[in-house]
């Protein structure tokens, strides 16, 4: 339960369960109830028992719970919503849900009562009073485990120029070299020489992706990855001094910290290179805002740009050195934002709302009518006029 409003993942959640119901994983028996109680003052009763996978510390756990006040008034519940999910001692809910979590297992329905020690303290929350005892049914519906190191154990240890060594877990020689100015798509997961994991593409069930080349990433763990194959495992042992060096990464990464990855190079994709406007023989129209534009095609089409409406734009965005800081192009996916209501910078909001669909403008923005006096560092200096090649390829 987050510390103010619980937020519930209900589309995935329901999934997981749907899933875990087909492999039997929340299979239960009758018990008879009874209450036990923690050295914190955690009480907890197992009216049904489960027969499934305990969590640990850095899983995720997937529950449903309607939480009560001692006067047996209803504060929250996620039966109407769906599940709700969340990483196990990571501070993510309260004291007492932290707590209760580790000691059931998947099928498990509970009822756990805690002091104001465990939930939200002398003030309260929302609708909870300060110095509440709360009351919840839950039931532990699943445990998603979080990502563990791979074993290396056997493998042979590459020593790479920079000093970086790597260990390929599972090799693929055949399958295309990964290189710089390529796109890649990966799994990863971060640890600590403790073995703590910092962070996961893996549990967030979203592989990472990123263009070699561009300093995106810390230049070892480029090194690394230009180093692998399509398909290939490897983990890379990174010093301090190649990774984010004797200060860190605050909060995440402290001084001095020695990291390892294990990733997984899932595919390779060559990078469109954007190609400027040419704009020799086109005139140079101003707005009375200071906006001025290229009209490279009027397509003249009816479906026109407008207020309020949702458009699809493909840009490439460049500094006044010509220096390219952004490109839809370069990505193979054009921008989506509804005109009118700020959701992009003032320069683009006038200029789009100028155009028809197919047609092509290179915008020049002055600072005013972009980041302002301040930019945005460390890609947009302060006081920076842009360039903007851009395309209407859509009006909703």
């Amino acid at each position: 339960m987050k510390k103010v409003t619980l937020i519930i993942l209900a589309l995935s959640t329901i999934s997981m369960v749907a899933n875990a119901q087909e492999k039997g994983k929340i299979s239960k028996t009758k018990t008879p109830a009874k209450t036990m109680k923690t050295a914190s003052g955690l009480e907890y009763t197992i009216k049904e028992k489960g027969t499934g996978k305990h969590p640990q510390i850095g899983d995720k756990v997937v529950v449903n719970y309607t939480g009560k006040l001692t006067n047996d008034s209803v504060f929250d519940s996620s039966l109407k919503r769906g599940p709700f999910t969340f990483k196990l001692g990571s501070g993510e809910v309260i004291k007492g849900w932290d707590e209760a979590f580790q000691l059931l297992q998947v099928g498990d329905k509970a009822t756990i009562k805690f002091g104001p020690e465990l939930g939200y303290g002398d003030k309260g929350s929302g609708p909870i009073p300060p110095k509440a005892t709360l009351i919840f049914d839950v039931e532990l519906m699943d445990v998603i485990e979080s990502p563990k190191q791979w074993d290396a154990k056997g493998k042979d240890t590459v020593t790479l120029a920079s000093g970086m060594k790597y260990i390929i877990i599972k090799e693929n020689k055949v399958g295309e070299k990964a290189a710089a100015g390529t796109k890649v798509s990966l799994h990863y997961s971060g640890f600590f020489k403790d073995g703590k994991m910092f962070d996961s593409s893996i549990e967030r069930g979203q592989p990472f992706s990123v263009k070699l080349g561009d300093n995106q990433i810390i230049k070892a763990l480029e090194e690394g990855i230009e180093s692998m194959h399509k398909g290939e495992k490897a983990k890379f042992f990174i010093p301090y001094m190649l990774a984010y060096g004797e200060q860190g990464h605050p909060p995440v990464i402290p001084e001095k910290a020695d990291l390892i990855f294990d990733i997984e190079l899932l595919d390779i994709q060559k990078v469109i290179v954007p190609v400027l406007f040419d704009i020799t023989g086109k005139e140079m129209k101003t707005t009375p805002s200071g906006l001025k534009y290229y009209e490279l095609l009027r397509t003249n089409n009816a479906t026109k740009a407008g207020a309020g409406k949702a458009v699809k734009v493909h840009y490439s965005g460049y500094l006044a050195d010509g220096k390219m800081f952004d490109s839809s192009v370069e990505r193979g996916e054009p921008i989506e934002f509804v005109l009118g209501q700020g959701q992009v910078i003032a320069g683009w909001d006038e200029g789009i709302t100028m155009m028809s669909l197919g047609d092509k403008l290179r915008l020049v923005i002055p600072y005013h009518l972009a980041y302002g006096e301040s930019g945005r560092p460390p890609m947009i200096p302060a006081k920076a006029e842009l360039t903007f090649d851009v395309e209407l390829v859509a009006v909703k």
